[in-house]
């Protein structure tokens, strides 16, 4: 706690000014702070940055951490908007991924939330796992609309080295992960979420008209963001830089030496470019071949434009004006079609 507010304190120039729109509370989990304790780190971000044009405040939570006087607790803080990591509403899939919570725990926790006032909420599915069939998939989508939440995540598993998952598949103690069920659940999520009226506006986010998550949005729109704790990254337009992941060494390089440890990468232009083009195609607005040709040069716009004709002609893009949209096909080929589309150098 001491350690995070005073690096807020010690890079409240990070971002030169810039209205502050946007407030996470991000993983580890956040729902372990007090309200007392949000409230403290709130108010060292409105002593030392410009918030007047704040919109959203968001807490990640565990399901079994919203209890209905957690929930009123944190009605006197500025938190507005609930991440709940419900993952499944299953409990053999909540078995697999090692989940602390059930499922009736995860059904508890997002009405004890919307009992509570929190009318913005979104959760986390993960798909893919081998314990979730399709009829159990679209249940769990089924469910995320009955229950009237305007914002949803959607990941495919996936399986990290060195971690217990990984262990266990590696010595046939579990299921390993087919890419293919994964990528068929993947457009039932596309197919089920338009009839449920919610916009695939991300390749893995999706919501009801006019609830966009405002901060991931600004992730993918370019905008400058600085991320404070240990291993918490920041993104001040032209550089990125992340701090140190272990917590005894960063607490102790902000309270003992008040410098925060990080590592840093400036970016080229080409590396800026290519990024705009990854994000952007994960999105419902698309690529700008004019935005492409004002900052960096059209002839860069002109070659992006080129390669995607092969994925026009696969039907994995199709082209709107000067906007490169993904297809609903294409979706299952996203990271594939930008690095495609790539730009090797900048002259």
């Amino acid at each position: 706690m001491e350690a995070i507010m005073q690096e807020l304190i010690l890079r409240k120039d990070y971002l030169e000014g810039t209205e502050i729109e946007t407030v996470y509370f991000g993983g580890g989990t956040p729902s372990l702070l007090t309200a007392t304790e949000i409230n403290r780190i709130f108010d060292t971000i409105l002593n030392n940055y410009p918030v007047t044009q704040l919109k959203e405040v968001t807490l990640e939570a565990n399901p079994d951490d919203l209890d209905k006087l957690y929930l009123r607790s944190l009605q006197s803080t500025p938190v507005d908007r609930l991440s709940i990591g419900i993952q499944s509403f299953h409990d053999a899939d909540l078995l697999y991924m090692k989940r602390a919570h059930n499922a009736s725990q995860a059904d508890y926790a997002i009405k004890a939330a919307q009992d509570a006032g929190f009318s913005n909420l979104t959760v986390d599915l993960i798909y893919g796992t081998p314990r979730l069939n399709d009829k159990d998939w679209k249940q769990n989508l089924a469910t995320i609309s009955q229950l009237g939440i305007p914002h949803f995540s959607a990941y495919a598993l996936t399986v990290e080295e060195k971690t217990a998952l990984h262990h266990a598949i590696l010595h046939k103690k579990t299921e390993p992960v087919d890419p293919a069920q994964a990528a068929g659940q993947f457009e039932i999520l596309m197919e089920q979420a338009a009839l449920m009226g919610y916009q695939h506006y991300e390749i893995s986010n999706l919501a009801k008209p006019g609830h966009h998550a405002v901060h991931n949005t600004n992730y993918w729109m370019g905008a400058p963001y600085l991320g404070i704790g240990p291993a918490a990254h920041s993104f001040n337009g032209t550089a990125r830089s992340w701090n140190i992941a272990n917590n005894a060494l960063y607490t102790k390089s902000v309270l003992q030496y008040r410098k925060p440890m990080f590592e840093e990468e400036q970016l080229t232009p080409v590396q800026h470019l290519n990024e705009y083009i990854m994000t952007s195609l994960r999105t419902m607005w698309g690529c700008d071949l004019n935005k492409i040709a004002a900052e960096w040069d059209n002839t860069y716009a002109t070659q992006v434009e080129k390669a995607s004709h092969l994925f026009q002609e696969k039907d994995w893009i199709k082209q709107d004006g000067r906007k490169l949209l993904i297809t609903d096909k294409g979706k299952l080929f996203a990271d594939k079609i930008a690095s495609e589309l790539f730009v090797d150098s900048l002259a």
